[in-house]
């Protein structure tokens, strides 16, 4: 199935990408969509955000794709002015994303082919409900000029499809990465610790907390826990961690996104144990360098830690299943180069961006009714995990 995606490559319609920022998660797929021989165009408000760029992330190049800034909505409209009639536009979500909101109105105007590409919807709690109609009457008053969804993240799909989406028009999305870390892929120090990491920001919906509750649960294991990130709550944190787990953290402080991979690749297991995780994009990333992944059930990555077949899926806020699912990853020991080398490589080619390239181009083709339903490269029956590993 993959060898047909990737011989789908027929759609000539220019493509247009509109992001709030130039985004190191969609800004592969652009890329490698140009690569290609796509025509691509880019548009972002900004390069970076002050938030983002705060977290270690820059802008990332776009290769052959063209980049254009709109930073106002004379800039938007002078862009959608020039669209060609044939164009194809992505856009960031259905609401919360400036401007984009303003270009989705201006090419609803002119009838061009509109799709949005959306997270998980966080929709706990009393604000939940409230987040259900707005999405209601969203999507119904978007329904006229919207192609389709790309519905990024393991419950997404079925989500949007309650909130009134024909199941048709919505297909199942990831965030593609670029395939940049081979050289990280590594053999780790046997003698060592099993090491469990934390990558993200130290805030609340991030659970740090209750990973430091699972852990302890573990007992006088050889084990420890490295956290790579920054946060609100780092100094609450450090005394917690000192407290559950005395002498077993190990704080890496802040890195640059860049800088990532390579630790992830020193680690034996991921844990993202996240309340709410549009994606998590981290899950990936360690994926792609061969480290097996524990997350809970409200990232929306979890969908990749299931078809992995490593590491495990459990229900978000109970550390007694985190715990049963960290023992576990401890009692399957330390995974061997050939093991880490098979994850990466079956990860890649899920979750990378030519596969992304090639899986947008089929949903592309598929809409106008020309061609059948393209299967997501990680749901690929003739690319599974385990065949990766009998290799």
């Amino acid at each position: 199935m993959l060898m047909a995606l990737r011989k789908a490559h027929v759609v000539a319609d220019p493509v247009w990408f509109w992001q709030r920022i130039v985004s190191p998660h969609m800004a592969g797929l652009a890329e490698a969509l140009a690569r290609r021989g796509q025509q691509v165009s880019y548009v972002a408000e900004q390069p970076m955000s002050t938030d983002r760029a705060a977290q270690g992330w820059r802008a990332p190049r776009l290769g052959a794709a063209t980049l254009h800034f709109a930073p106002d909505r004379d800039a938007v409209t002078a862009l959608v002015a020039k669209a060609p009639e044939d164009s194809i536009h992505i856009c960031q979500g259905l609401r919360g994303n400036g401007l984009v909101g303003f270009a989705q109105q201006a090419l609803a105007r002119r009838g061009l082919s509109q799709w949005v590409v959306m997270e998980t919807v966080d929709d706990s709690g009393w604000r939940g409900a409230f987040k259900r109609l707005e999405y209601r009457r969203l999507i119904r008053q978007s329904r006229p000029w919207l192609a389709g969804l790309l519905a990024t993240g393991d419950a997404t799909p079925g989500w949007l499809v309650r909130c009134g989406m024909p199941s048709e028009k919505v297909f199942p999305f990831a965030y593609f990465l670029p395939e940049r870390w081979e050289e990280n892929v590594r053999q780790l120090d046997s003698g060592a610790p099993f090491r469990f990491l934390f990558v993200g920001q130290f805030i609340d919906r991030k659970r740090v907390d209750l990973l430091f509750d699972a852990l302890a649960r573990l007992g006088d294991t050889s084990f420890e826990l490295a956290l790579v990130g920054f946060g609100p709550l780092e100094g609450r944190l450090r005394m917690l961690g000192e407290q559950k787990l005395p002498g077993r953290v190990r704080w890496q402080g802040q890195c640059h996104i860049d800088k990532v991979p390579p630790r992830m690749a020193k680690a034996d297991c991921l844990v993202l144990p996240s309340h709410h995780d549009g994606w998590g994009a981290v899950v990936c990333e360690a994926l792609m360098v061969g480290t097996p992944v524990v997350c809970s059930d409200r990232c929306g990555a979890a969908t990749a830690v299931r078809a992995s077949g490593c590491g495990g899926v459990f229900p978000a806020g109970e550390a007694k299943a985190l715990a049963g699912l960290l023992q576990e990853a401890m009692a399957k020991g330390r995974q061997l180069p050939a093991q880490r080398k098979a994850l990466a490589g079956w990860a890649r080619r899920s979750f990378g961006a030519s596969a992304g390239a090639s899986y947008l181009e089929a949903i592309l083709q598929h809409a106008p009714r020309q061609g059948p339903r393209p299967v997501p490269p990680w749901q690929d029956t003739d690319l599974t995990h385990a065949e990766w590993i009998e290799a």
